[in-house]
């Protein structure tokens, strides 16, 4: 009998369900580039009617989404896009606005919540008619939910304020999100009004959704056959590309509902963790899927050396820093995993062994 395993390091790690694999098998393919695959364009019309815009274009990723993006909206080489200093696109995306684009990246630090205040984003923009010497704004981006907040939801109300300062200074809003479904269900707003004011979105397919592979820009036709040359140009261009849609249209079909699960979940997890000594959750971030715990003072295991006996048993998590380590759950961990995957966590951390650890 084999170890059990329990992935929590993120939700890309989830493995394509039955119904994934028959849709695969099955789908009706062409060659996308040429414009002709009928299953990719049949789930990038349905991807652009969920979020509320004209059109919708699949990428290999959700860095090369996000590349493309603010590539789009930044046409001129010397322009500047205005973000979070906490930002998945400033932080993890090797750089590629600035290296690839030519894009400035004007920093401004995210709130605890992955907000950005608003009178500091309207303090960032600038123009060339001002002074010769900056780059010229011409957008602001959004990470919705804000992983590196732990997950944490951005509401329609801030939004909706972020678009109303893009449209007074002539400047593009583009959301990251990532993880956009997560947020409409942990709010309770429909997507599409949660990204109303975006002129572009990005959305993960194999995050919180479960498919695997994949991402979605959507936005205006134009944008997006602006999009389509720019996916082109960086070798995200695929042929017969359906196979891949064909298990997002299941993940879209049939994952979305289960996200309250994942929260649910989640809220159980942090609020067991956080009555172990020597660990300490905010259990005001916890908002979705995603858990960061700090290991503090008294605790009988650092960060790394916990990691290391979690992988011991099957457990897999991310760490964050030299304090803290991230779990994500999805819709592939049950209940009985996030009982064990505590048990082993609690006991290493208050040093007690291994006995009876499966506690099902």
């Amino acid at each position: 009998m084999g170890m059990r395993k329990v992935d929590l390091r993120s939700d890309t790690v989830t493995k394509p369900t039955e119904a994934m694999r028959a849709a695969m098998a099955g789908a009706e393919v062409d060659d996308d580039v040429l414009g002709s695959d009928p299953t990719a364009a049949r789930f990038e019309a349905k991807m652009a009617k969920v979020l509320g815009k004209e059109a919708a274009l699949f990428v290999p990723s959700g860095t090369m989404s996000n590349l493309i993006s603010v590539l789009v909206h930044c046409e001129v080489r010397g322009s500047e896009a205005i973000l979070g200093d906490n930002c998945h696109i400033h932080i993890y995306e090797n750089g590629g606005i600035s290296t690839i684009g030519g894009v400035h990246p004007r920093t401004v630090p995210n709130n605890a919540d992955g907000t950005i205040d608003l009178a500091l984003i309207e303090a960032a923009i600038r123009h060339t008619d001002e002074d010769l010497y900056y780059p010229t704004t011409r957008l602001i981006c959004l990470e919705n939910t804000h992983a590196n907040c732990g997950g944490r939801c951005i509401s329609v109300e801030y939004t909706d304020k972020v678009g109303e300062i893009a449209k007074k200074h002539g400047l593009k809003l583009h959301i990251d999100g990532a993880r956009i479904f997560n947020a409409s269900v942990a709010l309770g707003v429909p997507v599409h009004r949660l990204v109303q004011a975006a002129d572009s979105v990005s959305v993960c397919l194999s995050k919180g959704l479960g498919a695997p592979v994949g991402s979605v820009i959507v936005g205006s036709k134009s944008f997006i056959t602006k999009a389509k040359r720019l996916r082109k140009t960086l070798g995200g261009g695929m042929r017969q590309v359906g196979i891949l849609c064909a298990a997002a249209e299941v993940a879209l079909r049939d994952n979305v509902s289960r996200l309250k699960d994942d929260h649910r979940k989640a809220k159980i997890f942090a609020d067991k963790l956080n009555e172990v000594k020597g660990l300490h959750v905010d259990l005001t971030s916890v908002e979705t899927n995603m858990i960061f715990f700090d290991v503090t003072k008294g605790s009988n295991a650092s960060p790394e050396k916990l990691c290391q006996i979690l992988e011991e048993h099957g457990i897999l998590v991310l760490q964050t820093s030299s304090t803290s380590i991230r779990l994500v759950l999805h819709h592939q961990i049950s209940e009985s995993d996030v009982h064990y995957a505590f048990n082993c966590i609690k006991q290493a951390v208050l040093g007690i062994g291994y006995n009876g650890v499966n506690g099902n």
